[in-house]
């Protein structure tokens, strides 16, 4: 028996709608990362971008547990003397740009190279329940049901 490889012509895409309101951000981001590389498919072939288009909605209501939100600190460096900055995901999530720390937290999980910058490419996370891409047809895949343990109701912060 030989092993399966996708072609280019192979590759179907599909559009997935992900609701995030409540959603723990970690089981999140797990669930994207292999949406996007196509690992749920029984036709994935890893060197190849077979996963699907993933577009995130309410990007702001996504839960992170524990003390996570306030302790947990991401640093970046100016490139400046003394340029040292950091940011804690609450800081994020009530700033600017929400979005951020689920992108961030999947393209963690997604290969580095030109292969996960590519499969990031696929992915539109919104912080509001609007998005610009109904003329898809995006099928709704619903985060929360999948596990009693993806859905908080409350977290700390």
């Amino acid at each position: 028996m030989k092993t399966y490889s996708a072609k280019p012509s192979d590759i179907q895409k599909k559009w997935v709608l992900i609701n995030a309101e409540g959603v723990v951000l970690g089981r999140l981001a797990t669930i994207i990362a292999n949406r996007l590389r196509g690992k749920h498919k029984p036709t994935f072939t890893p060197h190849m971008d077979c996963g699907d288009n993933v577009i995130v909605i309410n990007a702001e209501k996504v839960r992170i547990t524990g003390r996570k939100p306030t302790d947990r600190e991401f640093f970046w460096h100016t490139g400046y003397p003394g340029g040292i900055k950091s940011r804690t995901p609450k800081e994020t999530l009530e700033g600017k740009h929400p979005e951020r720390v689920i992108e961030k937290a999947v393209e963690r999980m997604v290969p580095r190279g030109p292969l996960g910058r590519q499969q990031m490419s696929n992915l539109r996370v919104y912080a509001g329940t609007a998005h610009p891409h109904e003329g898809q047809q995006p099928e709704t895949l619903d985060v929360a049901a999948m596990n009693a343990k993806n859905k908080r109701s409350s977290s700390r912060g």
